[in-house]
């Protein structure tokens, strides 16, 4: 048996070598530079845009119509819903809702309040509930503001009156920060670590490596947005990326500086060899995570670009931070790195008068030989629990949350409690039409039409615009926002009703309710092309490691199953209700449209990590013995441990998300955490082995004679590779 040696003269060799020197230059430089990037990022952050619909939609025209010709129809509002259970007319109840009212215009960033006590039509036929809109006129109305109301509300409430704010602002101002998560998946991510590397300084160098580069990443994901606007919960999505992929990074290189001290190196070489080899690999699964983020921007949304963009730049500080500020921290243990261990039981063979015993079979070598000895049976298993679990994908319906589906104990969930008792669940999710084709008068067809239109509970008299160029009205469906009629309705309503009208096909429909149904469409239509674009880069750069056709089309497709499980147990729980309030979610809800998007690029990337880190392992040994059953077994035996604590570590950090009060941020960390789970169990340590035996000499296949020609020019490059994360 030959050993490479890896190569101590390349690029990341010397920047090795140069940070372990410079040391006390470079730790510095870093802190320095984090600390001044913060400070501009947290104290000069771009505004979030939180728009979803643009372009040629039906919801986008309408909202351009309005802008245009309704000035003061412009700005954020709040409704106040209010209900008495002796009717608001009683002197007790009427007492505490004038002085709320009175409260509320009081308010320097409200504009006139108009009392449902002087407009009927704001009030139930019962008089038991009432409502009225609260204007905003601050353009970036700050969340103290609001909050201020919302408390005024809600301190208003009790004696038989009930009080709800509600209104995209309420629903911002009265969601807590994403609370404890982090923190937690930080201590897991320790604990694990500590029984993986069985040493505090050894734990704690992965950790305060990433940590210092996502605060660096978000800061600068921060500035980006003046650049390319990014909805609100792209700095929460890209710390919950950069948490896990950072400390993994940081787990592969010092894994492989202990080897490297282990096999006799001082601690510059076993740096400079850690660097060359897990540091590559490092680049290597950063990039495929990036270009799998980029794939976002085919999708054409203002808003996926900026989430791209806004996580790509934290993956990638977390890269470089792999590559040049743990080498300057490994300078600074030196020897230490193995100082305050845990306790480990040590297990001792004895000998025979016949020789030493023979070495004992590691569970995953035993594990491997079980799968490979029924490669059949384990890849039917295997492949049928991945689509048994991938079934309920088919059902996914996208939507956008509303204030239906926050928790019960907010002001926004009381207030659409009471609109829905009072005036229909559909009061909620208004379809608000807008046309330049017509006047008030010539919208009556149309506005008539609308109403005789099964499914709607109510419509609003046409306005003109104060120019006479447009006209407006608004219809109320019987539906809520969530509910699959109301979007049903909305298809109908542009397929079937407008067009039969004489201004029809020029009147379009806005309002939230539509607003997200064409991002739904709109996400459906083009997620195709997302997807393709994201394998196709990908098994490019695969095929380029590991110079195997065959093997880069096995992990496109294992990876396609794992994240269809995920896709699938994630509208169990959440779509379905299965298990959902045990997890946070308050009710059964659609997946929020951004999410399953956002999860494909990311999960993608991180399973090509998976698979590069076992795959290479196994040529490795390919190469050595020619016996693909040896290799997989080798392979898999070498690489489990790393595997599972990598996986641990991820998982860990993505379902403290669960901890947090944004219903999409914890359908995401759920997804993606069930995906880990998955692809590091059911594909890893089983669909993989069972698929390469099946295959045998097929898995090194390549066009032509390249891979022949090329394989041992190679091996020591995938050598280096294949022991990076080891």
């Amino acid at each position: 048996m030959t050993t490479e040696v890896p190569r101590t003269d390349g690029a990341l060799a010397r920047l090795a070598r140069f940070c372990h020197r410079r040391r006390r230059l470079v730790l510095p430089a870093w802190i320095v530079g984090v600390v001044a990037v913060a400070v501009a990022g947290f104290g000069f952050s771009a505004t979030p845009d939180n728009a979803m619909s643009g372009g040629g939609s039906g919801s986008a025209k309408a909202q351009a119509v309005i802008e245009k010709h309704f000035p003061e129809r412009q700005g954020d509002t709040l409704t106040l819903a209010i209900k008495a259970d002796e009717g608001i007319d009683a002197p007790a109840a009427r007492s505490r809702i004038e002085k709320v009212l009175a409260a509320l215009d009081a308010s320097p960033v409200t504009g006139p309040v108009t009392s449902p006590y002087q407009d009927a039509s704001l009030v139930t036929k019962d008089r038991r509930i009432a409502r009225t809109i609260v204007p905003l006129t601050v353009e970036d109305v700050k969340k103290a503001d609001v909050k201020v109301l919302v408390d005024t509300v809600e301190q208003a409430s009790g004696d038989g009156v009930s009080l709800g704010l509600g209104g995209q602002q309420a629903e911002k101002a009265e969601t807590p920060k994403q609370g404890p998560g982090d923190s937690v998946g930080v201590l897991a991510a320790a604990v694990i670590l500590f029984i993986a590397f069985g040493s505090l300084v050894a734990m704690g160098l992965p950790l305060a490596t990433a940590l210092l580069a996502i605060l660096g990443g978000i800061a600068l994901t921060k500035l980006s947005g003046h650049l390319v606007p990014a909805p609100d919960f792209t700095v929460i999505f890209a710390a919950l990326i950069g948490l896990g992929v950072g400390i993994d990074y940081a787990l592969f290189i010092v894994t492989r500086y202990k080897d490297g001290l282990q096999a006799g190196g001082d601690p510059e070489s076993a740096t400079v060899e850690a660097v060359a080899t897990a540091g590559r690999a490092v680049l290597f699964a950063g990039t495929t995570v990036v270009i799998a983020m980029l794939g976002l921007i085919t999708m054409g949304q203002r808003l996926m670009t900026g989430v791209a963009i806004g996580a790509s730049v934290t993956v990638v500080v977390t890269m470089i931070a792999a590559v040049t500020l743990l080498p300057a921290l490994l300078g600074f243990t030196g020897y230490t790195i193995n100082s305050v261990r845990l306790p480990r039981r040590v297990s001792r063979r004895h000998g025979s008068a016949d020789g030493p015993a023979p070495a004992r079979r590691t569970p995953a070598e035993r594990w491997a030989g079980a799968v490979q000895r029924r490669p059949l049976l384990a890849a039917v298993l295997a492949g049928a629990g991945l689509l048994l679990l991938a079934a309920p994908a088919l059902s996914m319906r996208l939507s956008l949350p509303d204030a239906s589906v926050q928790p019960h104990d907010r002001s926004s969930y009381t207030s659409y409690k009471i609109l829905s008792e009072g005036f229909g669940p559909g009061y909620g999710a208004p379809l608000i039409f807008a046309t330049e084709a017509g006047s008030r008068q010539g919208l009556g067809p149309v506005v008539q039409a609308v109403a005789d239109t099964d499914g709607i509970a109510s419509v609003t008299p046409p306005q003109t615009s104060g120019d006479g160029q447009a006209a407006t009205f608004t219809a109320f469906p019987e539906t809520g926002f969530q509910d699959e009629a109301t979007t049903d309705l909305v298809h109908h309503l542009r397929d079937d009703v407008l067009p039969k009208t004489n201004v029809g096909g020029d009147v379009f429909i806005g309002g939230p309710n539509a607003a997200a149904v064409d991002y739904s469409q709109q996400t459906a239509s083009r997620l195709p092309l997302m997807i393709t674009v994201v394998i196709a880069l990908s098994l490019v750069l695969l095929v380029a490691l590991v110079r195997s056709v065959t093997i880069a089309l096995q992990a496109a497709v294992m990876n396609l199953l794992s994240i269809g499980a995920a896709y699938g147990v994630l509208v169990a729980i959440v779509q379905w209700g299965w298990l959902g309030s045990a997890l946070g979610f308050t009710t059964a809800m659609p997946i929020t449209t951004w999410v399953p998007l956002t999860m494909f690029p990311v999960l993608f990337g991180l399973s090509m990590d998976y698979e590069v880190f076992l795959i290479s392992r196994v040529r490795e040994e390919y190469e050595r013995t020619g016996d693909t059953r040896a290799a997989v077994t080798r392979g898999l035996a070498r690489t489990a441990k790393i595997i599972t604590a990598a996986a641990a570590i991820m998982i860990s950090v993505f379902t403290t998300s669960l901890l947090g009060p944004d219903v999409s941020i914890k359908q995401v960390g759920l997804g993606m955490a069930v995906a880990v789970l998955i692809d590091a169990t059911v594909v890893r340590m089983l669909l993989v082995p069972a698929v390469m035996e099946l295959c045998g000499r097929a898995n090194w296949w390549m066009p032509g004679g390249r891979a022949r020609k090329t394989a041992r020019a190679d091996l020591a490059e995938v050598v280096e590779l294949g022991k990076a994360k080891v």
